[in-house]
């Protein structure tokens, strides 16, 4: 069985259709990226699958079970934006998620439970090269160590997926390729399933094993909300080496940003 399941998958809000018509498959350990123009739908299709937006038509299943309708453990999150906690330093941010899991009330561990939520953040920390930061601010920190720290928060949990919402879009292009070596080493070290945006398809195709296009086949100039995007090509990606004529064909989608890009 495949660990996650799309069957006629859509997602509207009122009469303005964002998604429709999404079938797949995605077995354990995958890295799938996203690519496609802005506002088609992919930050919201994220959010379906990390249960902060709701399916409107189609099913969607986890383990052939509907998907939970809210956040859980098995399901970690990196935006572009850094989401840290700035009162928190370094251990505390990594630590929240377990004591807020203890305690939901006080949102802080106390005794072997805090020693335990302490170690295991420690661990987290080490395994994204944060280790001698330990007792810093996000404000001491530079973008990509607090891209570090919130892929660390994501991770404290032990997630089965991984969500990444353009995360290095803010980072220079050096830090960028250290965080996708960072991404890629997790991913193998941790056997995650990963679904990752980018507007990057040099990026998309040096990450990931399967490439997802976004687009809409459907537009109506009279009723521009009424079709949504869905899956347009499902590209597996065995050689890094993105086929020859990908650039024209998305630039026949109107997908112009993407099919500029310098490809390996």
């Amino acid at each position: 069985m495949s660990l996650l399941q799309a069957k006629r998958l859509e997602k509207h809000y009122g009469r303005h259709v964002v998604l429709e018509g999404l079938d797949f498959n995605v077995e354990a350990g995958e890295f799938v990226t996203l690519v496609g123009a802005s506002g088609c739908g992919k930050t919201t299709f994220l959010k379906i699958l990390l249960g902060t937006e709701s399916v409107s038509r189609g099913e969607l299943r986890l383990d052939g079970q509907p998907i939970p309708g809210e956040p859980g453990p098995d399901r970690g999150v990196v935006f572009q934006k850094y989401s840290v906690f700035p009162h928190l330093s370094v251990l505390g941010n990594v630590m929240i998620a377990e004591e807020l899991r203890d305690s939901k009330l006080l949102g802080k561990s106390f005794g072997a439970a805090r020693r335990r939520a302490r170690d295991k953040a420690i661990t987290r920390i080490e395994e994204v090269g944060l280790g001698r930061a330990l007792k810093k601010y996000p404000h001491e920190l530079s973008g990509g160590m607090q891209q570090r720290l919130a892929i660390a928060q994501a991770l404290m949990m032990r997630p089965r997926i991984l969500l990444l919402d353009e995360p290095f879009g803010a980072l220079d292009p050096g830090i960028r390729q250290d965080m996708q070596s960072l991404i890629t080493r997790l991913w193998r070290e941790q056997q995650l399933t990963i679904f990752m945006i980018t507007h990057d398809l040099k990026e998309a195709f040096a990450l990931g094993t399967r490439l997802w296009v976004f687009d809409k086949t459907r537009h109506d100039p009279q009723a521009p909300e009424a079709f949504g995007a869905t899956i347009t090509y499902d590209l597996p990606i065995s050689e890094r080496q993105p086929p020859e004529d990908l650039p024209a064909r998305l630039a026949a989608r109107g997908i112009q940003t993407l099919a500029q890009e310098t490809l390996p």
